[in-house]
């Protein structure tokens, strides 16, 4: 007779994989080595914005860059890595959430430096049964035990890398990374049915905790370092909704590729989930949506997870107005530098940071902007946007840098938890701010490169745009302008592709003359666009 021996080596409270069970789902095995780009080479190629009354806002905007061109990185010699990536700037680490977000403002110079390649090092390091760990070594690609604890309980971040994959292919128009990623990120979505959901609960809805969502020390997490063990999870607002939003970019990817079964498939995941949210989490008398405990008990714990449900489609426009006058409270969210990840009414508020308990985010700032812009309040993101920046710049000038993360209350950077403050010269989500919403919000730029499209939102009366911006494989550049002959734009479009000549379309939304309609031909230069 014979035996058939399974041996499970347990170290730090996770199992050692073998070499050979890691990146099943992704084809790309080995590291091409590639020299990372100097910014002093490479300044004149990146999009150039231009605000003629927020000079220091452009300042801002190219000492990001500047920052974040020395935190590229290639792999270490001997590591499995497969990418050059961008890096958070904190230790030899990679981090999943960090990682997502700083794809979302290095899709601007992907032309220079695919920042989405980034991802590629965590799918290259999948375990076979589709589970991404949070944090991974860059030396050996070992998974860091900091992703361990009972149950995996810790294991993998907000899983967004769907939407970074999304927001990506809005600049670039390029679906051939879809077919790539796409049995990747399906057998991420099925690991994190199976472990992060617990059918026994009323709700059954996605537990994390502090870690795991990345909000640290968030009160919202009891019994750390484990968290909730799966015998006992309760149901967080943000895990949940971002898993509405991760079944509806999967959608979205499928139907780019011509899946529709598997789009109708994952649009249906998405619409179960947003019902059971709104069943379960939604608090009509407070006007937010909270965490439930395992019997299906909302636990009132004001944060930034009570609106990530906007962001995914969850709430409805009476719902959203609700959400909206929480954002505009002085006494919870609405402080001199917004919004504070702990609201301001709730016990332990740290009105210097406290790390979690109160500092002002990037990556929670943006989801929330970005939520409000999505449901139609344009005008309201961009007022937070304007507000958010404001506060940056005023900790910019006193102190020549970007952080972590801010003080809600003080211009000023953020305190950890232990009083230390946070790490300086920090673009990697708040990169987000100075770039990101400085395109999108600021200047008002919303670019759909397959479509060789881009939706212009007009909100100032200053000589403003962007130049050299990439759109799909062109670069175009648009400059408002307005002088007693009246309002127009300069434009350019240089397509980069030899054997196609497609120009690109210009959706122009002028707050009094409404929605107008331009075509820039490709290879025009000074194109005058009269409005």
């Amino acid at each position: 007779m014979r035996y058939l021996i399974v041996i499970f080596i347990v170290t730090q409270g996770f199992y050692a994989y073998s070499q050979e069970t890691y990146g099943e789902y992704f084809s790309k095995k080995q590291y091409e080595d590639k020299p990372l780009p100097r910014f002093e080479k490479v300044r004149a190629l990146i999009p150039q914005p231009v605000l003629e009354e927020n000079p220091v806002w452009v300042e801002m905007y190219w000492k990001a860059w500047e920052i974040a061109f020395k935190r590229m990185k290639s792999p270490p010699p001997g590591s499995p890595l497969v990418s050059n990536f961008l890096d958070e700037g904190l230790d030899d680490n990679i981090y999943q959430w960090d990682t997502n977000f700083m794809v979302m403002f290095s899709r601007y110079i992907h032309h220079i430096f695919p920042g989405i390649q980034s991802n590629d090092n965590f799918y290259a390091r999948q375990r076979k049964d589709g589970l991404i760990w949070r944090i991974y070594k860059e030396e050996d690609g070992a998974e860091h035990p900091w992703g361990g604890g009972e149950n995996f309980a810790r294991s993998i971040n907000p899983p967004l890398f769907s939407w970074s994959e999304y927001l990506n292919y809005q600049v670039t128009g390029d679906k051939t990374r879809f077919r790539m990623v796409l049995p990747v990120l399906e057998k991420y979505v099925e690991w994190i049915d199976k472990h992060k959901v617990d059918q026994n609960t009323p709700h059954r809805l996605y537990w994390s905790n502090g870690q795991a969502s990345g909000m640290d020390n968030t009160l919202r997490d009891t019994g750390r370092p484990g968290g909730h063990s799966s015998t006992s999870p309760m149901g967080w607002v943000d895990m949940s909704a971002q898993m509405v939003m991760n079944y509806n970019y999967l959608a979205f990817i499928c139907e780019e590729l011509g899946e529709k079964k598997k789009a109708k498939k994952f649009k249906r995941s998405a619409k179960e989930i947003s019902e059971r949210i709104n069943e379960w989490m939604w608090n009509e008398e407070d006007g937010l949506y909270y965490d439930v405990s395992p019997e299906g008990e909302q636990v009132k714990i004001k944060t930034v997870a009570c609106f990530w449900p906007m962001l995914a489609g969850v709430s409805s426009e009476e719902q959203n107005e609700r959400l909206i006058a929480n954002l505009k409270d002085p006494s919870s969210f609405w402080r001199k530098i917004i919004f504070p990840s702990l609201a301001a009414d709730q016990e332990k508020y740290n009105p210097k940071g406290g790390y979690w308990l109160g500092s002002v985010w990037a990556p929670t700032n943006y989801a929330i902007i970005k939520g409000l812009e999505k449901n139609g309040y344009a005008d309201f993101a961009r007022e937070c946007a304007l507000r958010y920046l404001k506060g940056i710049e005023q900790v910019y000038n006193n102190t020549g840098t970007f952080w972590e993360c801010y003080s809600p209350d003080f211009a000023r950077p953020a305190t950890k938890e232990n009083g230390e403050i946070v790490a300086r010269d920090f673009v990697g989500w708040t990169g987000l701010g100075p770039i990101s919403l400085l395109i999108e919000n600021i200047i008002g730029i919303d670019v759909h490169g397959a479509n060789h499209e881009i939706s212009w939102r007009l909100s100032r009366t200053d000589s403003h745009g962007i130049k050299n911006l990439l759109c799909g494989d062109a670069f175009v550049s648009l400059i408002y302008q307005r002088d007693a002959s009246g309002e127009y734009i300069m434009a350019d479009c240089d397509n980069q592709t030899s054997n196609i000549k497609t120009g690109v379309q210009l959706k122009v939304y002028h707050p009094q003359k409404g929605k107008m309609l331009f075509n820039i031909p490709s290879g025009a230069k000074e194109f005058k666009l009269e409005l």
